[in-house]
């Protein structure tokens, strides 16, 4: 099953682009909610590239690697990747000033549907938060 977020950045494209690919930047935004933190970010944005992202709860009580492959990258446009048995695909379309910025993911198996939703979207919350602030 798929599963789809998005939100629309106030920000120019490559603004928008940058802050999504750059571990500096990620490492601000990517988080489910304000007991979690990532406390390092690696990005080879190219196919065959990997990434990882540190997830943590800030009490240090639980934390783990976010991590994958790049499988497709066309600059400013759209990033797919694998992450285990899974994958993703996140668009970037230029509309009325602003960027749409949209998330599929395949859904896991361990936690409801709709609580894998909100965690995502609460991180690209997050990010529009972040790009729009900067």
């Amino acid at each position: 099953m798929k599963i789809t977020v998005s939100t629309s950045v106030s920000a120019p494209l490559a603004t928008v682009w940058a802050a999504y690919v750059t571990p500096e930047d990620i490492v601000q935004w990517n988080a489910a909610s304000d007991d979690w933190h990532t406390t390092s970010s690696t990005v080879d944005l190219r196919p065959g590239g990997k990434f990882s992202s540190r997830m943590e709860a800030k009490d240090g009580s639980f934390g783990f690697d976010f991590e994958g492959s790049y499988t497709n990258v066309i600059d400013h446009e759209l990033i797919e990747y694998s992450f285990g048995d899974r994958g993703a695909q996140v668009r970037f379309e230029e509309a009325d000033g602003a960027v749409l910025v949209t998330l599929e993911f395949d859904a896991e198996t361990e936690n409801p549907v709709e609580m894998q939703r909100e965690g995502w979207q609460a991180i690209l919350n997050n990010f529009k938060r972040h790009v729009e602030g900067k």
